[in-house]
């Protein structure tokens, strides 16, 4: 390639060279992890030094803090949805049913990110999409997680429609739903929102604790029960949240 500057990609293999498990590294342990010759590796190891990236005792070679920045502004730049669609992806891919992250605006869920296997609602989901909280698997993790005064508040002033035969409508019943939701960590929502459509949903919480979106999984009742769901699709769905989690507590820990 015209445009490939060979020395960068040199210095930047010198760097890579390091990792958890070799994080001191003799001159000639770079250059045969590198495929440099040593005095190239050499070059390199003491133009990083130089510039802060790289520490020497005078035999050992490793990495400092320094290198941290140059994926600063990579990890600034991150949004939610951008953390967590490689998870999402993963995710669909391994239980073979869509998956989704929302947020919480008023008394709606709105999805901010979505890897769709199949259509399985009559209405076509996308970024920016709004469903009703109190029927959706996402918006009952969201709203379980409220402080008393907002939830109080939100069941005084929402407007429980019956949109199937399954819907929870009335307000205590709600709240009753909602403190299982909170005890167990995990919301499933039966053909509530839609006839056929089932759910299941887990917090996203930040570093503080605090939950500040919402994973599903969305599945049709024809292929999968209620029990298959909870032993198929729960497990992975928590692991895909703590994973998400940690990132967005590495982005955090970046950020000044």
């Amino acid at each position: 390639m015209v445009d490939h500057v060979q020395s960068l990609a040199r210095g930047l293999a010198v760097i890579r060279a390091f990792s958890a498990t070799d994080p001191e590294l003799t001159l000639s342990q770079v250059a045969r992890a590198t495929g440099l010759s040593r005095a190239a590796a050499r070059r390199f190891l003491l133009t990083l030094e130089d510039l802060g990236y790289v520490r020497s005792d005078g035999r050992l070679f490793s990495l400092t803090p320094r290198v941290l920045e140059l994926g600063y502004a990579y990890l600034s730049s991150l949004s939610l949805p951008e953390v967590a669609d490689p998870h999402l992806e993963r995710l669909a891919a391994e239980v073979h049913e869509s998956a989704s992250v929302a947020v919480l605006d008023g008394e709606d869920v709105v999805y901010v990110a979505r890897v769709a296997t199949a259509r399985i609602m009559r209405v076509a989901i996308s970024i920016g999409t709004r469903f009703p909280a109190y029927c959706t698997s996402m918006g009952r993790v969201l709203l379980a997680a409220l402080p008393p005064d907002e939830l109080d508040a939100y069941l005084e002033g929402a407007s429980l429609r019956r949109l199937t035969s399954h819907t929870i409508v009335l307000p205590a019943a709600l709240r009753a739903e909602l403190g299982k939701v909170r005890g167990r960590g995990w919301a499933m929502v039966d053909q509530e929102l839609e006839e056929g459509l089932r759910s299941i949903a887990a917090p996203i919480r930040d570093r503080s604790g605090r939950t500040v979106a919402a994973v599903n999984v969305s599945t049709h009742a024809s292929r999968t029960t209620l029990q298959a769901a909870r032993r198929d699709l729960l497990p992975p769905l928590l692991a895909t949240a703590a994973k998400i989690e940690a990132d967005l507590a590495a982005l955090s820990a970046a950020r000044p």
